[in-house]
C-alpha cells in the first residue's frame, strides 16, 4: 500500500464525492465515493457512457440482484474511467501545463518522486533527462478508489410479493458483493460501528482473503473512534480470516456528516493509545487470524499484512497535518470538509457553495435532522431544510420517502419498518402526539418539533450530483441537505485542486481571517458543549444510575484528556493560545454539575 500523497478525501454525504474518484486518481489522490444509493450510482453510469460514447445497458428495478449489479457495474466504469486518464497522463509530456506536470507539481517536497521530478527539470544532459522521465513514469501510481458502506443502513428488502428477501440482499450486504465483484483492487471503508452479520458475509468473498504471497486483491479499512472499538472489532474480522488493512481513526464530532460522539474520549488520547499499541494490535490480529486461516484451510502467513493507522477530523493546516504524521506516526490524514470548496474535485452546487463559503461558527451545528438517530452535522439556511420547514408551515410534515434507503427499525405502527422522515410515519406520530391532549402548548410544541425536524437525507444528499451533472428529474425535488463539519467556519475560498493541495503542504495558506483554535482544542469544546447538552436535555424520569454513570465517565474522561494535552505543550510547534485555552476548558469541566439520582419515595 504505497501512495503518492499523505492526505486523502473520505466520503462527504452521498453525491458530493459519489464520482471524485474519476477527477483526483490520475493525480495519485486517494478518494472514498459512497455506495449508498444505488440508483444514483446508475444514472451516473448512464451519464458517463453517454459522454464517452460507451455502450449502457441499463439494470432494471425488476432485475435479480440488481442493487449488487448496480454499484459493480457503476465501480467498474469508474475503474476504467480513472485507469484510460491515469494512462494518458503518464504518456503526456514533461511541459508546463500538462496532466504529468501538473502530477508531480502537485506531491510534497519530502517525496522521492518530487525530489527525482526536481532533478529532471534541472538536469541538463539529454539523455539522463529521458532516462529520469522514463523512471518518474515507470513509478508513479494512481490513487485508490476506495467505497464506504454504513453498517447501519442494512435495510431489508422485499420481493414484489411482499416476501422478505435473504439477508443476502440487504443493502450493506448486496453493497458489499458489488464492490467484492467488481474490478476494483482497492479498500472498502465500513463505517457506523460493528454489524455481525456483514461483517461474516465478508468470508464468502476470495477477494478479501490473503492469497499464498500474503496479497489482498480487496482490503478492508475499518472507520473507527476509539483503540478499544478497533480492537474489538479487529478481532472479530480476524475470527472470520479477515484482515483489516487500516484503521481510520475519526474524531467523534469534530467531523462531517454523522457525528458517533465517544464517550469523552478525545482524538489526541485516542491517537496516543494507536501510537503506543500499533505493534500489539498487530501481533494479536495476526495470530487470531492465522489460526482462522488454517481453520479454513487456507495458507497461513509468515509474518503479518501491513496495517495502517489513518486520521481525520477537524483537520486545517500544515502544522496539524504534519503533527498527525510525524508525532502519531499516522499514515494518511484526511482532508474533507474544505474541499466542499474544491468544484474541480467534488460535486456542489452553486447555492450550496455560497451557502458554505459563508458559514461562520455560528451557522455550523449539530442537529437532530437524520431519521438514524444518529446527531448530524448541518449548516443553517440548507435547501433542504428550507423545504422540509415549508412542508411543516402547509401543515404536510414529511417526505414522501422516493429513495426508502431509510427504512431501517422503527415499527411503531407497521410490520415492516417506516423512515422517521416519512411522511407516513410523522402523520401517524403526530396523531398518537395529538390524542394525549396535552394542554401545554410549550410542551406540545416539543414533541412535536422532535417528530417533524427529521429531514430526508437520502434524497438531500445526492441532489448535488444531479444538478451538478444536469441529471434533475421533476420527481426528484429540489432540497440539497449538505454536511459540512465545523472546520468549514474556516474556509471560504473557491480553489482549485492544486490549491487546495497546496494548502494541505504548507505552500500557501486557503484560511480566512476567522481564529481558528488547534483542532485538539476545537474538539475538546465541542465535547463540553455535548454533555451540557446532554445533561440539559435529559429529561428528569430519564435519570437512573446508568446515565449517571456515563455522565460521571465523561467528564472524568475530558479531564484526562484535558491533562493528556498538557504533557504535548513542549512538543507542539505552533503553541499558541494553548496553554490558556486549557485552562478555560479545564475550568469549563470543572463546573458541569452531573444530576444527583434522587431516591423514590
Amino acid at each position: 500500500m504505497t501512495f503518492s500523497h499523505n492526505f486523502h478525501i473520505p466520503v462527504m454525504g452521498i453525491g458530493f464525492t459519489v464520482d471524485t474518484p474519476v477527477k483526483v486518481a490520475q493525480y495519485g489522490i486517494s478518494s472514498v465515493l459512497s455506495a449508498g444509493d444505488d440508483m444514483l450510482l446508475e444514472r451516473l453510469r448512464e451519464f458517463y457512457s453517454t459522454k464517452l460514447n460507451l455502450p449502457f445497458t441499463p439494470i432494471h428495478k425488476n432485475e435479480f440482484d440488481k442493487r449488487a449489479k448496480r454499484i459493480t457495474e457503476y465501480l467498474n466504469l469508474v475503474n476504467q474511467m480513472v485507469n484510460d486518464k491515469f494512462q494518458e497522463l503518464k504518456n503526456s509530456s514533461f511541459e508546463t501545463g500538462t496532466e504529468i506536470t501538473k502530477y508531480f507539481e502537485m506531491l510534497p517536497d519530502f517525496s522521492t518522486l518530487k525530489k527525482e521530478y526536481l532533478r529532471m527539470l534541472e538536469e541538463k544532459e539529454t539523455e539522463v533527462k529521458a532516462s529520469i522521465q522514463n523512471w518518474l513514469r515507470a513509478n508513479i501510481i494512481a490513487g485508490s478508489i476506495d467505497i464506504n458502506i454504513m453498517t447501519k443502513l442494512d435495510r431489508d428488502n422485499y420481493n414484489e410479493k411482499g416476501e422478505q428477501l435473504p439477508i443476502e440482499f440487504n443493502d450493506a450486504h448486496a453493497a458489499v458483493r458489488g464492490f467484492a465483484n467488481s474490478t476494483l483492487k482497492s479498500g472498502l471503508v465500513l463505517s457506523a460501528g460493528l454489524n455481525p452479520r456483514l461483517y461474516s458475509y465478508l468470508g464468502n468473498f476470495d477477494v478479501f482473503f490473503p492469497n499464498e504471497k500474503g496479497e489482498l486483491d480487496k482490503k478492508v479499512i475499518l472507520k473507527v473512534s476509539d483503540y478499544r472499538s478497533a480492537l474489538v472489532q479487529g478481532k472479530f474480522l480476524a475470527k472470520k480470516g479477515i484482515w483489516v488493512s487500516e484503521y481510520r481513526v475519526e474524531s467523534g464530532l469534530n467531523c462531517g456528516g454523522h457525528a458517533f460522539a465517544t464517550d469523552g474520549f478525545l482524538m489526541g488520547p485516542i491517537l496516543e493509545e494507536f501510537k503506543q499499541h500499533k505493534e500489539t494490535l498487530i501481533e494479536e490480529v495476526h495470530q487470531i487470524l492465522n489460526d482462522a486461516l488454517s481453520t479454513l484451510g487456507r495458507p497461513k502467513l509468515e509474518k503479518p499484512l501491513k496495517m495502517l493507522v489513518t486520521a481525520q477530523g477537524g483537520v486545517g493546516n500544515i502544522t496539524e497535518h504534519q503533527f498527525l504524521t510525524d508525532y502519531y506516526e499516522v499514515d494518511s490524514v484526511g482532508w474533507g470538509t474544505p474541499f466542499l470548496l474544491v468544484p474541480e474535485a467534488v460535486n456542489i452546487d452553486n447555492d450550496t457553495f455560497n451557502l458554505l463559503s459563508k458559514a461562520t461558527e455560528d451557522d455550523l451545528y449539530l442537529s437532530d435532522i437524520s431519521p438514524i438517530g444518529v446527531p448530524f452535522n448541518c449548516v443553517k439556511g440548507n435547501t433542504k431544510d428550507m423545504e422540509r420547514d415549508e412542508k411543516i408551515k402547509a401543515g404536510k410534515p414529511g417526505s414522501p420517502c422516493p429513495s426508502q434507503y431509510l427504512k431501517l427499525y422503527n415499527k411503531e405502527f407497521t410490520d415492516k419498518p417506516i423512515c422517521l422522515a416519512s411522511r407516513q410515519y410523522q402523520k401517524l406520530k403526530i396523531a398518537e402526539l395529538d390524542a394525549k391532549n396535552i394542554i401545554d402548548k410549550a410542551a406540545y410544541q416539543k414533541q412535536y418539533d422532535k417528530i417533524v425536524v427529521k429531514s430526508c437525507l437520502c434524497a438531500g444528499l445526492v441532489m448535488t450530483a444531479y444538478t451538478e451533472n444536469n441529471l434533475l428529474k421533476p420527481s426528484d425535488g429540489k432540497g440539497i441537505s449538505v454536511c459540512p463539519g465545523p472546520n468549514m467556519a474556516y474556509f471560504s475560498k473557491k480553489s482549485t485542486l492544486q490549491e487546495m493541495v497546496g494548502h494541505i503542504y504548507g505552500k500557501i495558506n486557503l484560511l480566512n481571517d476567522t481564529y481558528r483554535p488547534n483542532m485538539y482544542i476545537k474538539e475538546l469544546g465541542m465535547y463540553i458543549d455535548y454533555l451540557n447538552k446532554e445533561i440539559n436535555t435529559c429529561e428528569e424520569e430519564a435519570i437512573n444510575e446508568r446515565k449517571l454513570k456515563y455522565f460521571n465517565s465523561f467528564k472524568n474522561n475530558l479531564l484526562e484528556g484535558i491533562e493528556y494535552y498538557k504533557t504535548l505543550l513542549p512538543k507542539l510547534a505552533d503553541k499558541t493560545n494553548w496553554k490558556s485555552e486549557l485552562e478555560t476548558y479545564l475550568m469549563k469541566v470543572n463546573l458541569i454539575e452531573i444530576p444527583v439520582l434522587v431516591p423514590n419515595n
